[in-house]
Order: C-alpha cells, then structure tokens, then sequence
C-alpha cells in the first residue's frame, strides 16, 4: 500500500534531493547529521560486540544457543523463556545450525541494517508538503533518534526481533504496491508480533478494506502453518498463555510497560485488576483507532500508524522495553498554534525515548509511579489526548512565528559552523538540539569511564596520589574542612537524610529544567545559556581525562563516612560494584557543583523578580555544602567547577558576542514581538 495519497513518495529512490540545490550550510550540517548517524552505528555494534558473550544478545542465546529452547525437543514454553509465537520460533529454527559467533556478528549488523531501513522509511514517509531542509535531514536524525532510543539498544543488547514488525508495518505502509502486498507483510508482522493486528482495522475503517483482508488471510496462515508444525507448542501459546500472557520475566516488572503492568504495580491484583484493564485497554484501542483512522484521512499516514502502534503498546498483556519503538515515530504529531509550542510534544517524546526515566525525574517516593510508567504515559497521551493538528488547520504550515531579540552581528563568519551560534531570532530546531545534547552526554559518559584508561583499578593509584595532592595543597591553604563538614553532618541524621537527597535528585533535574524553561519562553536566552553549559562540560571533560582524582569519600586513610553509597570495601580494586556505573576518579572539576553554579547565574541574571534570583542562587549554596559533607568532592573540585562554567560563559561572550537583548515590551509588559519577515524565517 504506497502511501501516495498520504504524504508519501513511492516513485522516488530513498536517496531522492529534494527539489533544488541545498545551500552550503544545509550540505555541511546533512554531512555531520550522516557522520554522526554512522558513527552512532558503529558504536552502537561494537559495545554489543565487545561483551562478555555470557552478557550480550542473552535473548538470542536463550532461543537458538547451543543450550537455546529451539534445541529441545520439549515445548518452547515449558521454561518461559521463550516470549515469541510459534511462527517466530519456526522462523528462528533454522538458526540453530549456525555458528555462534558468526550468528552474533550477522545479528547485530543485520538489526543495524534494518534500523536504517526503518529510518528512511520513516523519513520519506512524512507528511507533504515538506520544507527543503526536512527532506534533506530527515533521514540521517530519525536513523541518528532510532540509533540512540532506548528499545533500539535494547533489542540490539538482547538480540531480540522486535525491529521486524515495525519494520514490515511501515513498508506495508508507505514502501510498497498494490493493497495485497501491504496486507500481506502487516499479516506477517502480526504472526510475530500479535497486537499488530491492530492495523487490521487502521486499513478496514480508511477504505482499504482489501489490505485489511489480505492481512488477517496472512496472519491466519502464517499461524496455521505454525500450528501444523508444532501443534503442542500453538497449543501452548494460544490457549494455556493465551497469547503469550505470563511468558518471559514477571508482568509487574518495570520492563513490562503496558496498562496490565502499571495496574499490577499499583497494587491491583485478580479479577478486579483483569476487568478494569480490559476496560481501560477497550476504551484506548476505541478513541485511539478513531483518532488514528481521522488522521490518515487528513494525510498523516505515518503519525496514524504511530498511534496505533502506541494504542498496541497500551492494551498488550505484556510490552517489553524492546517492544516500545511504536513512540518514537509519534514525534511528528504537530501541536500547538504557536511556533513555541510546536516543540513542547517533540522534546518529550525525545526525552522519555532515549534517557533512562531516573535521569528526568527525581529520587522521589511520590514520583515513582511517574517513574515507572513514564513510557506508557507517552504512550497513552498520544493515543488519547494529545491535539494534534490537522493538515487543513492554518496553523500546521505556518504556526505564528515571533522575534525574540535583536540581531547580534556575526563573529568569525569566515569559520565554519561558528556563524550558527548567533542565529537569535528564533528557536533552535528542537530534533537538532535533543541529538547534540543527547550525543554530548553519551560523550560525556564515555570521557568520564575512559578517564583512567579504561579501568578504575588501573587508575585507582594515580587518582589516590592526586588526592593526597589536593589535601595538601588545601591544607596549606587552611580549606581543608571536608572532614568537619563530613562528621558534623553524620552526627545530625536529618540534615544528612537532606544532603544525600539534593546529592541525587537535583543534579540532573534542575539543570534540564532551566534549559526547557529557557527554550519555551526565552528562545534567544537559551542559545546563549545552552553554549555557556556545554563549553563548561567541554572543559570538564579535559579535566577528568588530564587529572584524575579521588573524592574523599574514596581516600582509604582519611575516614571519611560515605553517606550516600554507603561503606565501600577498600580493599577490592574498584571498590565493589559501585564503579562499574560511572568513574569514580571524575571529580576534578566538580560538575556537580559547576552545572548547579550554572543554573544559579543564568537564573539570577533572567529572573524578573528579586526572590526568583536569590532562589536560583541558592541551588550552587545546597549544593557545594551536599558535596562536601557527603564527601563526595574537596572544596578545590568546587573551584574547578566554577573556573569552567567561568571558561565556558567567556568562550560564549567571544564565539557569539554580547548576550542578546530581548525586544522592548509594552507598558502592559506584553511582548511587542513581531512576525518574522518571510526571509528570516528558519524552516520547519
């Protein structure tokens, strides 16, 4: 079913330009797009490729391993390892003959293949009419998002299959001919994947009516011909787990995020927890399949099979983290009359995609349930609630645009990239800026573990020696107060209760926070701010690489209580399990305290109101005293962190030139902001 009536371009080869030639910049920017597209493939190959085999594609081993369930002559459910249909492990079988490396090998570049499949698809399966701009970087970030989501690494973590069905789904879609051939590739996504059968009626109720036929014709054959193979296996699944409830880890699990899953987690439990899912899970897949059907008729094909993969993700017994892809492709719904709100649904959608949900949300009691059901939240909004626009709305090409500040006069023009770093008239594009910020802690976190040479044990030595640095050097300096802080603070349980919390909730929250507010209401004031944050990182990462350190809580012979991770067994290498999350000897310079002096100064310079500043400067105050009487840092590291959030607030000043200045408000203090003349506007 090619999607020529819904936005699509069948006729075209995936690498069709669009019409005329894309000026220098926007060449420049696809090339790194594809630089960094590639790049994150090929990480992304050889983390899962330089596990311990005992650690990676754990799922592919347990199916088709030596030991595997396809190997025995049982039924692959007598251990519930096994979670897929029996047309997938009749699909699988023949995988037993090969070689194990060389299935792990084929496997993960064969996942990576279809991952860049499903991106050009994806983007060429956009909405019409697109910008110039979209068409030509559209395909190199959806592969860059897909690359870097959270169900893409964990199926190429495990080795699981769940890219196939989404796959098949979208070339049903938008990639190929004849309503047949469509319904026939969404059948046998469904005999994988059974909650595909969903779009059955996604193509009965637009009037492909044919499609939706050849897709259950497909589906019941497909899962005939597994039942004439492996009659007690069909059995098995169909019956006693009906389709597949109770198979592979607990459904109460955190891993398991569809409405059965958060309802268990709150606490409901037998036939009242059975029938309020089956009720809610009816009511979803009712005002879903509507809002879905609706917008395929107003030419959003690939945002309807979006929703109702997420109605899919809701109403399944069972949806693993692998299985959760159906999100991402919701990041196209536009939403919003203004140019602002255009980015509220996308950055959400990004976030919750790719960050693990404890580094958005903090280390609550009251926001676990948040927590812990954040994907099936998102889910569940586009599904039901979120108002997208419709292609006819006059607001869906041209929301209202705004200028924001002033022009700033370019600095090093000449010098590629830079001159981007003063473009203030509007909002940056949000895809893009998710992406850098998301690369640039995936960077982050690899400098940090990288910092003593691949090892904590290796570097253990030097980064003791440089704390002995440190101490002495503070000593003669008469600063050395971490000790004095570390034991007044532990004889006082509440106060330490205080300072381990804001420790662990606040460091990346507020931060993020600041930088959304930003983006939302103060456009021009965020590239600004958001330069300043990311030289400072910059800089910190050269320090962790150049000067590895020690906290204190980590110096064996100074006894320092480590009230937050608790008492750490010197005498192992790496001090047991705690520094296989991070590395421990980042400290010089002290992020923590630099990112929260960030967010101090950018809010006591934009705060309009003499208490919102004083607040913004005591985030920096709560957290250089958490730091130092948790013993996570010396007094220095704070000043470490201050030089390079000093450092990076310069770097801007000299790239960019003056802060830009806001336009001049109204008397009613009402933005006089105009519309964007034609030739200023950025593309969409």
């Amino acid at each position: 079913m090619a999607n020529v009536e819904h936005g699509g371009r069948p006729g075209e080869a995936f690498g069709a330009r669009a019409p005329g030639t894309a000026g220098a910049g926007l060449g420049v920017a696809r090339a790194i797009l594809w630089l960094i597209a590639a790049v994150l493939a090929v990480r992304q190959m050889a983390v899962v490729l330089s596990t311990p085999r005992a650690e990676r594609l754990t799922d592919l081993e347990t199916w088709v391993g030596p030991d595997g369930v396809l190997h025995v002559n049982g039924s692959l459910y007598d251990s519930t390892r096994f979670t897929g249909t029996p047309f997938g492990g009749l699909v699988l079988k023949p995988l037993t003959r090969a070689a194990e490396q060389a299935l792990g090998w084929g496997w993960t570049f064969g996942t990576l293949l279809l991952v860049v499949a499903l991106g050009l698809v994806a983007a060429r399966a956009l909405p019409q009419p697109v910008s110039r701009r979209t068409a030509l970087l559209a395909a190199p970030v959806a592969i860059s998002l897909l690359m870097l989501s959270l169900p893409v690494r964990n199926t190429l973590y495990l080795g699981q299959t769940s890219i196939i069905p989404v796959l098949l789904v979208l070339l049903g879609c938008f990639a190929v001919r004849g309503e047949r051939t469509s319904g026939l590739l969404i059948g046998v996504a469904a005999a994988l994947q059974p909650t595909v059968l969903l779009f059955a009626a996604l193509l009965w109720f637009t009037g492909r009516r044919r499609a939706a036929v050849s897709t259950g014709a497909a589906f019941a054959a497909c899962t005939a011909l597994a039942w004439a193979a492996m009659p007690h296996d069909s059995y098995t699944y169909w019956v006693h787990h009906l389709a597949g409830v109770g198979l592979g880890g607990a459904a109460d699990g955190l891993s398991n995020q569809s409405l059965h899953g958060a309802l268990l987690r709150l606490g409901l439990e037998g036939p009242p927890e059975v029938a309020l899912f089956l009720t809610l899970g009816a009511a979803v897949a009712v005002l879903g399949l509507r809002r879905a059907v609706r917008l395929a008729r107003d030419g959003q094909l690939l945002l309807a099979v979006a929703i109702t993969g997420c109605v899919a993700v809701v109403v399944s017994p069972t949806t693993w983290q692998h299985q959760l892809l159906w999100v991402l492709p919701a990041v196209v719904g536009r939403v919003g009359r203004k140019a602002g709100d255009r980015y509220v649904w996308p950055v959400a959608v990004v976030l919750v995609m790719t960050l693990p949900a404890k580094m958005m949300l903090p280390n609550m009691a009251v926001l676990y349930p948040l927590r812990d059901n954040v994907v099936l939240l998102a889910a569940l909004a586009a599904a039901t609630a979120v108002p997208f626009l419709s292609r006819t709305s006059e607001f869906y090409r041209s929301p209202v645009p705004t200028r924001y500040a002033e022009p700033v006069p370019a600095r090093w023009s000449r010098v590629p990239l830079l001159p981007f770093l003063r473009r203030v008239l509007t909002r940056p594009n949000l895809l893009l800026e998710l992406l850098l910020i998301r690369v640039g802690y995936s960077a982050y976190q690899q400098v940090r573990l990288a910092a003593t040479g691949g090892t904590n044990s290796g570097g253990r030595a030097t980064a003791e020696a440089h704390g002995e640095q440190i101490h002495a050097i503070e000593s003669f300096l008469r600063i050395d107060i971490e000790h004095w802080a570390n034991h007044a603070v532990v004889r006082v349980r509440w106060l330490a209760d205080f300072f381990d919390f804001y420790y662990t909730s606040f460091h990346f929250v507020v931060p993020l926070s600041v930088l959304g507010v930003l983006y939302a209401r103060r456009p021009a004031d965020y590239r600004w701010a958001r330069s300043a944050l990311g030289f400072a990182t910059l800089f910190a990462l050269v320090g962790f690489w150049l000067y590895p350190l020690a906290p204190p809580r980590l110096m064996p012979d100074l006894g320092f209580v480590d009230t937050v991770h608790g008492v750490q067994d010197f005498s192992q290498p790496d001090y047991g399990t705690l520094t296989a999350l991070t590395n421990q000897y980042a400290a010089m310079p002290s992020l923590h305290f630099g990112w929260s002096l960030w967010c101090g100064l950018v809010i006591a310079v934009l705060a309009p109101r003499w208490w919102m500043k004083a607040l913004g400067l005591l985030h920096p105050l709560f957290t250089v005293s958490a730091i130092v009487a948790t013993a996570n840092h010396w007094v220095l590291d704070a000043v470490g962190g201050a030089a390079v959030v000093g450092a990076g607030f310069a770097l801007t000043h000299l790239l960019q030139g003056p802060r830009p200045r806001p336009l001049a408000r109204t008397a009613a203090g009402v933005s006089s902001a105009e519309p964007v003349p034609a030739k200023d506007r950025t593309p969409s």
